[in-house]
């Protein structure tokens, strides 16, 4: 099969992100004696730096891990909690149906900083400084900016010219938009992050300590007491058109630590495949092979109209499922080992007919009967919206600003990803989001913005995944971790919102069903379903509608049409931002490194040797 690029191969260490500068920031950690944990927190930092438009310190980041000393698979969840004062019906009383989009009200506690620090300090082998050096660098000195930075500045030009002036002289410092391709420096960020290795350096010369230390500072110190005063002090307009102070305070900050868990896993044939637990949207991915595993896909060839149009059904089921039984499972019994049980799969795969599905529909689970959100909100929060800059999702037409961003051709960025294996066998995926340059404005005085991950719970009371103070929004964010025959085999994962669970679910079977290496399965012609409420504001509902790229025949095109699926054919290049890597023995035991990285966007790389 033809591949844009080869599939590296190595026996060192391998690495795949959505951002050149990012790998090589960590291959050059593998290549100077750091070992996977290292070179993953080091590459996460230069992705806040250098895909400011997709993630940022303030944001958030899911990390599935395999650690070979301990022979330990796990996840760490660093996606922070609402605040205290996020009161759902604090929020219905000032006529809101929706948590808005931008703006301070949707912030949480900021998790990325932590998740990056615990992994570091109790898997790594590097000190605080070393680390986060790269990505003072780049912040410091100035980073290349990918077309789509300039893009996304453009899109919002207006929001910072009239409303977030501190956005406007951080990221238009001259008055002016950027020009692609320019060196673009953040100097107050490379500040936050030098004050904070100093601060950790002056508390004594261990390591642990100092990770410690730059805990402290993030979350009860210096970092916490500026997002704090911002959040009390500033009235910020956001997409209900309106100006609001922020929720998040210094004691939401301090009483934060991320959660170390054991993930949830589905077994495949041959393979093992581990997610996050049902706080995020990976169990969807579980859910459909599980059903997959029942129609014959190897069958179907990856082009064929059998295989996409079995997948997009599985995919409907799937996110039906996560939209009625998904939520925080310490604020509810949401029953994750009834929704990965193989009957219940079965049964749910039996639903997948000769026709395209037009019905939401959610399954009983142990006899409990699902319940939907008031699917309309989103209709009625459009209709007094303010949209002229943009809605939850960092989402941007071609030639920005538009008036209307609800129905229209669009790049779909969000997030980036990032899987490093080292030359001992260890193993990171994890898939860094939220605080966009976009999602709300810069604090001067740190350099960042906050993410709005909390757009993505409901105000409807009674929701698995309704707004609770202290509760973590379901997210979207999804990193994936396979073992095959019981082995450690492969960390992969994608940006995109809603289709990081579809596009990673089809390379996955187009590598683990149908042989293709890594490379190829992410080269293949993709696609995605709309199902569903959007996760991100004005979480809209589209129904039945597969965007796909040209690239799959005409006759595949025509047979998914005449079966009933609405198609949306987009440009050849235009669907999933895969990045893997995999690992495994030969005959003679010795460990073969594998890596392949998207090239749709001309911005992703697989390095390694």
């Amino acid at each position: 099969m033809f591949t844009t690029r080869p599939e590296i191969v190595g026996s060192f260490g391998v690495v795949s992100s959505t951002h050149w500068l990012a790998s090589q920031t960590a291959m050059g950690v593998l290549e100077r004696g750091g070992n996977a944990f290292d070179a993953a927190v080091a590459g996460g930092f230069v992705l806040q730096v250098v895909e400011p438009h997709l993630n940022g310190p303030g944001g958030e980041v899911p990390i599935l891990f395999w650690s070979e000393r301990e022979r330990a698979l796990r996840s760490i969840c660093g996606q922070g909690p609402a605040p205290a004062l996020a009161d759902p019906a604090g929020m219905r009383a000032m006529g809101l149906e929706l948590v808005p989009g931008i703006g301070l009200l949707p912030a949480t506690v900021p998790g990325a900083f932590g998740a990056w620090m615990v992994m570091l300090r109790d898997h790594g082998t590097w000190s605080l400084a070393d680390v986060l050096a790269p990505a003072i660098h780049y912040a410091r000195h100035g980073f290349p900016l990918v077309p789509r930075i300039s893009q996304a500045i453009l899109a919002v030009r207006e929001l910072f010219e009239q409303e977030w002036r501190d956005s406007a002289q951080v990221w238009m410092p001259d008055g002016r938009v950027p020009r692609p391709g320019s060196l673009f420096a953040t100097p107050a960020l490379a500040d936050t992050y030098q004050r904070i290795v100093e601060t950790a350096q002056s508390a004594g010369d261990g390591r642990e300590r100092q990770i410690d230390a730059a805990l402290d500072c993030w979350y009860r110190g210096f970092v916490a007491r500026e997002i704090d005063t911002y959040c009390r002090t500033q009235a910020v307009r956001d997409t209900t058109g309106e100006r609001h102070r922020g929720l998040l305070r210094y004691e939401d900050m301090a009483g934060w630590q991320p959660e170390i868990e054991a993930p949830l896993s589905l077994d495949f044939g041959r393979y093992t495949v581990a997610k996050c637990g049902v706080w995020s949207q990976g169990p969807a991915f579980l859910q459909q092979l599980g059903m997959l595993r029942h129609v014959g896909l190897e069958q179907h060839d990856p082009t064929s109209p059998g295989f996409v149009h079995r997948i997009a059904e599985a995919a409907k089921l799937a996110m039906a499922d996560r939209l009625a039984w998904y939520g925080d499972p310490r604020f509810g019994d949401v029953p994750a080992q009834g929704l990965l049980d193989d009957g219940y799969l079965r049964e749910r795969a039996g639903l997948i007919g000769a026709r395209a599905s037009t019905a939401i529909r959610p399954g009983t689970v142990a006899g409990r009967a699902p319940r939907l959100p008031d699917l309309a909100a989103a209709e009625r929060t459009l209709s007094n919206a303010d949209v002229r800059f943009g809605v939850g999702e960092p989402t941007f037409a071609a030639l920005p600003p538009v008036a209307e961003w609800a129905e229209r051709e669009i790049f779909v960025g969000d997030t980036c990803h990032l899987d490093v294996i080292d030359r001992d066998g260890n193993m990171v995926a994890a898939t860094p989001s939220g605080g966009w340059l976009s999602s709300s404005p810069v604090i001067p005085s740190l350099g960042f913005s906050l993410n709005t991950r909390l757009q993505m719970t409901w105000l409807e009371p009674g929701l698995p995944n309704t707004l609770a103070p202290g509760k973590r929004p379901c997210t979207t964010l999804s990193p994936s971790l396979a073992l095959r025959d019981g082995e450690p085999y492969m960390v992969f994962g994608t940006p995109g919102g809603d289709q990081q669970d579809q596009w990673s679910v089809a390379f996955f079977l187009r590598h683990a069903v149908h042989g293709m290496n890594l490379q190829e399965a992410i080269d293949a012609p993709a696609w995605h379903i709309d199902h569903f409420p959007g996760s991100f504001w004005p979480r809209q509902t589209v129904l039945n509608r597969v965007s796909i790229e040209s690239r799959f025949p005409q006759a595949t095109l025509d047979a998914l049409a005449q079966c009933g699926h609405e198609l949306r054919v987009g440009e050849p290049w235009s669907e999933g931002r895969m990045s893997a890597c995999s690992r495994e023995r030969d005959a003679r035991g010795r460990l073969v490194l594998r890596a392949g990285a998207n090239p749709r966007g001309m911005q992703g790389y697989a390095v390694g040797r």
